[in-house]
């Protein structure tokens, strides 16, 4: 432990046809009362204004521009990493922002650590709509844990699995020294949903522990009608949401032998072997398999009373069957 002094924070910010929010993305960052920081935008790509925008900034010293080919956002990310120079990443999509506080508050809770990560809340907010009057996001992780095993068991297990916990915590909550970025690897390249989750559980397991920084928010920005990654249901996307719960549940198995984890996980595997029929049939059956290999026990189907009936008539294949066609309808008259 030493003080923070006035590390350098490493911004990595992986941009893809973004014009619309790069310019208020990156002033979040100048504004950083944390007088410290180097800011990386890697253009990913973008066939709108983006690169332009960013190589606007480059009047200022402390911004680096990046081009690289589409690759994904850990590609872009991870080519963000081998240019840092900072002891301490703070990771930012290009249509989220962060409070002036953010950074300053988080180096002030690690205290010079290099061994600890940190997150802090999160504000989500309707694209359109004023950032700072969005629904702030806390609750029990709104402390310190030491156990970094115990705080992903709690962040990953539902309210079925565990009453009072579960949740998301945004890629832009954390403050990550470089140290155990290092130690946990980089961004796995084949993942485009859930990467963060999947990349942030092997940095949680890379460090002693997690500290709560008070001060400070992180923006979250959300769009309506599937605009976003994570709204669109793509086979490329739903496989990559399957091997993000095969890596971290086998990087959760290799450090504890606790039961718990696979009732945690088998919860994951099944609702994602729910949602992806009938679309995806054999990855379905997959995870459908992996829920009862680990035990799972709980509800075969959740929705509606008209979803509930459905499935107790003719089970929950059939009442997705119905969900399925009827979004399917619905978007085609939207």
């Amino acid at each position: 432990m030493s003080s923070t002094g006035n590390c350098l924070v490493s911004v990595i910010i992986p941009v893809y046809n973004a014009e619309k929010y790069l310019d208020v993305c990156i002033q979040s960052i100048i504004n950083q009362t944390w007088s410290n920081i180097e800011i990386i935008l890697v253009d990913d790509g973008s066939t709108d204004g983006s690169l332009k925008i960013a190589q606007k900034h480059l009047v200022n010293a402390n911004v680096k521009v990046i081009e690289q080919k589409n690759r994904g956002a850990s590609a872009a990310r991870n080519a963000g990493l081998k240019l840092a120079k900072g002891d301490y990443i703070q990771f930012l999509d290009a249509d989220d922002l962060l409070s002036p506080d953010k950074i300053e508050g988080q180096m002030a809770c690690l205290n010079g650590s290099l061994k600890q990560v940190t997150i802090c809340r999160s504000v989500h907010f309707n694209d359109g709509d004023n950032y700072e009057d969005g629904i702030i996001s806390d609750g029990w992780f709104c402390n310190d844990n030491n156990n970094p095993v115990d705080f992903l068991i709690k962040l990953h297990a539902g309210k079925e699995v565990m009453p009072g916990y579960g949740g998301i915590i945004l890629i832009h909550s954390w403050l990550t020294p470089m140290a155990i970025i290092e130690k946990a690897g980089p961004w796995n390249e084949k993942l485009s949903l859930d990467d963060d989750g999947e990349f942030f559980c092997r940095v949680v397991l890379a460090a002693d522990g997690i500290k709560y920084s008070e001060k400070g928010f992180s923006y979250y920005r959300k769009f309506n009608h599937g605009q976003s990654l994570s709204a669109q249901k793509t086979k490329e996307g739903t496989v990559s949401a399957v091997l993000a719960i095969d890596l971290k549940y086998q990087n959760l198995k290799a450090k504890t032998n606790d039961p718990i984890i696979d009732r945690v996980f088998a919860r994951h595997y099944r609702w994602t072997g729910v949602l992806a029929y009938p679309q995806f049939k054999s990855i379905s059956n997959y995870c459908i398999k992996k829920a009862k290999e680990l035990g799972y026990t709980g509800e075969k189907y959740t929705g509606g009373p008209a979803g509930h009936l459905l499935t107790k008539l003719l089970g929950w294949k059939a009442a997705r069957i119905v969900a399925y066609y009827k979004q399917l309808f619905s978007k085609s008259w939207a």
